[in-house]
Formats: structure tokens, sequence, C-alpha cells
């Protein structure tokens, strides 16, 4: 058996590095995050030789000379100090491996200058070993990276083309330039600029700059505050109707950190899942803000993944919060303070959600928290902060209403959708579906929907299956307006009916639901809603009078969410006036 030997500092530091280093991105990230704890408003970031030669340039505060030959070594860093700090963290990097880690698989450069001296320093470090010596510099700090992976072959294999590595950092610096819009940040690739954000310290801003005008056009801004959890979420959603094929533009942070976060995402998901298509998914910038002890970032050495104190409350806030963006409830408040504070002095109820749906264990089933309780918290919160002086502090849910006129409706056109006259355009709506989404949100918003007696009835014959679905959910079917008898193993018949579809044929509504079931029994209770309401909203190439329209139009203008149906077809289109008239060669 060979003999037990020490490994080396290099060979140690090469391993490590397996764990923080899994690509270039990996580099570019770790050393534009720590030029943001720098305080860097100025970052540039540039990229060659096949994404293996890297340069990142800030004008933080720079490394002090007597540090610089410690800030390379391995666990050591200037963010944390003892046990407690690593549960109050406030800063991006504070693990102190990722400068160690680096230096043992590729050439690095470090110029740097702190603002107190007139000269900088530069230290050269290769397989591990650091070199320092004077020379001249701005404030600020850059790290030039050569060769990276050089000394490990077998890594340099496992890269992708250059292509594909490059848009995983351009990805990197998209996430970070995102959540710190108050830094400038370039990202350039063999000298030309793919990247430039201004720092203006504005996030629409910074969307237009990063993505375009349009997407910032289709974005509803989400904020919500809970001073008695400390807890705040900030950022936008797109609206339904303006979707991308994957999740790969769900931005979400923690305490302005980057994560990839299942329980932010699954709430996310609750929101959108009756307002888009299948395969679809929204455009999202969410941030959350909760006290450094209630959430564990120290799970994994790329600090991707957190761990929540609370998770149940944490998904009920930002599905409420989500929730509320889109349906244009504004949250206002008016508050002075003397001193610094996180977090708005604002109370909100928190909605209940079962652990069977979230899938994620925790000691309790559902939270309530009454307005009441809520308001004796904050007095008392409120009494134990006397810092704060509250001149007015409410939340104030209005819906915004664009539409209290009467309607400028033309007509029908194939007696499928209503034609409006707007000031900015043409407004085409689908008639049925804008009909579905008001049914829809009114029957869920029912405690009990009325129902219409059936004197007779067709016998439905159902496979064992569907029958043990029906038999387990019969609560579920008698909420909506559905009286079920069983006759037998196999076969039933309807008592009773929603009153709104008294004229379909109940056989066929049922088969509609259990088909599209597809095996998530858990949301069968959303299928009876959607089937019902599409089943109870006028036809499409059904003629309509102008009050029938004028009717549908109005009260599909005042549901919560009235950009798409319940099965994720968006309702209205608008082709712009200066189309029109471009077609026509006309000036508008």
């Amino acid at each position: 058996m060979t003999r037990i030997k020490q490994l080396s500092k290099n060979l140690i530091n090469q391993i490590a590095a397996g764990e923080v280093i899994e690509r270039p991105a990996s580099v570019v990230k770790e050393l534009t995050e720590n030029s943001i704890d720098a305080g860097a408003s100025k970052i540039s970031i540039e990229i060659t030789n096949d994404c293996r030669d890297i340069r990142v340039a800030d004008n933080g505060s720079g490394i002090h000379p007597d540090d610089i030959m410690l800030a390379f070594s391995k666990h050591a860093t200037s963010k944390i100090q003892n046990d407690e700090d690593l549960f109050n963290i406030h800063t991006l990097g504070f693990r102190g491996e990722a400068l160690a880690s680096i230096i043992s698989i590729s050439k690095l450069t470090c110029t740097t200058r702190i603002k107190d001296f007139e000269t900088g320093t530069k230290v050269k470090c290769e397989n591990s070993e650091v070199k320092r010596s004077e020379t001249g510099c701005a404030v600020g700090t850059i790290m030039e990276v050569k060769d990276l992976f050089y000394n490990i072959p077998v890594r340099l294999k496992f890269l992708r083309n250059s292509n594909t590595e490059f848009s995983y950092i351009q990805e990197v610096i998209q996430s970070l330039a995102i959540i710190n819009t108050n830094v400038a940040f370039e990202l350039k690739r063999n000298g030309k600029t793919v990247l430039k954000t201004t720092g203006q310290g504005d996030l629409s801003q910074t969307l237009k700059e990063i993505y375009s005008f349009d997407v910032v056009e289709n974005l509803k801004p989400v904020l919500k505050t809970d001073a008695i959890s400390h807890l705040k979420i900030t950022g936008m959603v797109s609206k339904p109707d303006y979707t991308r094929s994957s999740k790969k533009n769900y931005h979400l942070y923690i305490n302005s950190r980057s994560v990839k976060c299942p329980i932010l995402q699954k709430a996310v998901d609750t929101v959108y899942k009756t307002l888009v298509a299948n395969n679809k998914y929204p455009f999202v910038v969410l941030n959350l803000e909760l006290l450094p002890q209630d959430v564990d970032v120290n799970v994994h050495p790329a600090k991707k993944e957190v761990r929540y104190r609370n998770t149940n409350q944490i998904f009920n806030f930002v599905r409420t919060a989500v929730e509320a963006g889109l349906a244009n409830y504004v949250e206002q408040h008016i508050q002075q303070s003397s001193g610094d504070i996180n977090h708005n002095n604002n109370v909100v109820e928190l909605q209940p959600v079962s652990r069977k749906d979230l899938q994620i264990d925790s000691n309790d089933d559902t939270m309530y928290v009454s307005d009441v309780l809520m308001q004796k918290i904050q007095d008392e919160f409120a009494y134990q902060k006397p810092d704060i002086v509250e001149q007015k502090t409410i939340i104030q849910s209005t819906a915004v209403n664009e539409y209290e006129q009467e309607e400028n409706i033309i007509g029908q056109y194939k007696n499928t959708y209503i034609l409006i006259d707007r000031e900015e355009g043409l407004e085409v709506i689908d008639q049925h579906i804008a009909e579905e989404r008001y049914i829809y949100e009114k029957l869920k918003s029912e405690k009990q929907t009325a129902s219409q007696i059936l004197f007779v009835s067709d016998v439905v014959t159902l496979s064992s299956v569907d029958m043990a679905i029906v038999k387990e959910n019969m609560l579920k079917f008698e909420k909506f307006g559905f009286g079920i008898e069983i006759l037998n193993e196999n076969e039933l018949i309807f008592r009773k009916i929603p009153t709104m579809i008294a004229k379909v044929n109940p056989k066929e509504i049922l088969a509609d639901i259990l088909e599209n079931i597809e095996g998530d029994i858990d949301r069968l209770e959303e299928k009876i809603l959607i089937t019902t309401s599409c089943k109870a909203s006028v036809k499409a190439g059904q003629k309509l009078s102008l009050w029938q329209m004028q009717e549908i139009v109005e009260k599909w203008r005042n549901t919560k969410m009235p950009y798409t149906c319940p099965h994720g077809r968006p309702i209205s289109h608008i082709i712009p006036h200066k189309e029109i008239a471009s077609f026509f060669q006309r000036q508008g």
C-alpha cells in the first residue's frame, strides 16, 4: 500500500479549483464580484484567446500593499472575520477561495492601488507562487488572467467552443449588470464591445441597454414589503402575452446575489401557470431582500444555492408580490427615517400555501396572518423603533383602470373578433377568450357556483381510473356547481350543473376535464375551472349585438389578468395607426 503524504500547495489549490472554477465564466464571475465588493462604479471585462485570457479592470478601492500577498493565499478574505459573520453575509464573496484557485490554474498578474498611496503594487502569480513589485497605476484593480487551464489539459478538453464559452461569460455579466444598476459595465471580446451599460441606477434603463426597448415596454413593476418579517421584493415581470421559450430569462436574486432557487422559480411558475401557454415562460427580474441570518448562502462553493429559515413564508411572499404586479396593484407609502433602515415599515397579508403544492418540507402545512394581528405587531414594531418617524404608512392596492369611458367599437370580424378604435391603433379582441378570462376569474373568486338542477341526465360511462378520480374529488366538483351521483363502479349521472353552462352537455364537460388532467391529479380543480369557463363563454363565429360586445369588453377590461386566457392564449392585439398608415403610404 502506498504511504500517506502531504499534497503540495499547488495541487491542493487545483483540486479546490474544480469546485470554484468550472469554466472561463467562473473566473469572470469571481473577479467581477470582487470588483463590485470593492465599491467599483466602472468595471471593464476583456476576453481574448478563445476565452482563456481574461482582463477585469475596475475603479474600486484597490488592495492594500500589506495585504496583497495574503490575498492570493487559501481562505484569506477581508469580508468575514469570525464564526458569526458567516451568517451575516453582506458581500458577494466571502469564502476566500477564488484567487487561490485561479492562480493555481492560470498565469495571473494583478495591478492595484489604494487612494492613500501614490504608487501601486504589481504581483505576478504562477503555479500558486506570488512575486510582487512596485508600479505606477490608477486607483483600483486590474486582474489579468492568461492561459487559463494551461497546466490542466484534461479540463481544456471539456471546454466547449469559444462562442459557447463566451455566451456563458455574457450571461454572467448580464446578470451582474441587471442587479448592480449603479455600476457601468463594459464587456469586450477581441477588442469589440459586446455589452455596455451606463450605470445610471435605473433598472429599466439597464434592461434597455442589455436587451431592448421592446422588452421594457412589456414589463410590469413588482414591489412588496413586510417590515415585520423584514422582507422586501423589487423587480419587474413580463406581461403574460410576452413570453420566452425557456427559463433562461429568470433573473432571480437574494440580497442582490444571483441564485438558482427552486422556491422563487416555483412561486413565479405558480402565478403564470394559467396565464401562459405550455412551454412558454415569462421574463423575470426579482430581488428578494431579507435578513442575512434568515438565509444560508454557504451551501456550495459556487454560492448559487441557498436555504431559507422559513421556506413557506418566502414562497407566499414572492407569489403574492408577482400576482399584485401583474394585476396593476401599486404599493404606496410615505416614510421618513432619521437613520438607515433596510426595509419599509409596511404590512402585507400572507396567503396560505400547502406543503403538498410546494413539494417542500415544512413544519407547518399553511401560514395565515390576520390583518388585526399584523396591525398589532406593526404597532409594537414601530414602538420599538423610535428612530423611524412615520408620516403615513399604508399599503394601497388599487387596480389601475385605463378604460373608464365607453369603448369605441367598430364591429365584428368573422363573427369572432371585436374591433375597437383606440387612440394608439386598431385593437382586435378575441370575443371567446376575453369572456373566458372574465368567467374564469369570477368562478375562482366565488365560494360556491350557482347551479341548475337536471331532471334528465345521460348516463356517463367512465374507466375505473377516471371514476376513481371523480369519487376522490366530489367536493371539488360540488364547489364549482356540479352535482354527481355514482350509479355503480363505472357509471354516473349529473343531478345539477353550473347555471352558466346549462345548455352544454355535462358528459362533454366531464370528458374534457378528465382528458386534460394528463396525470396531474393535483390540478383537477384548475381543470374544472378552465373547462367550465371555456364552455360558458361566447363561441367563435357567434354574431353579437353592439351591447353584447360592449359588455364582454367591459367585463374583460376589469379582470385582474387581462392578458391571456386560462390556456395562455393572448386575448387582444393592437395594430398601430402608424403601421396601417405606412402600408397605405400615408404620413400617419
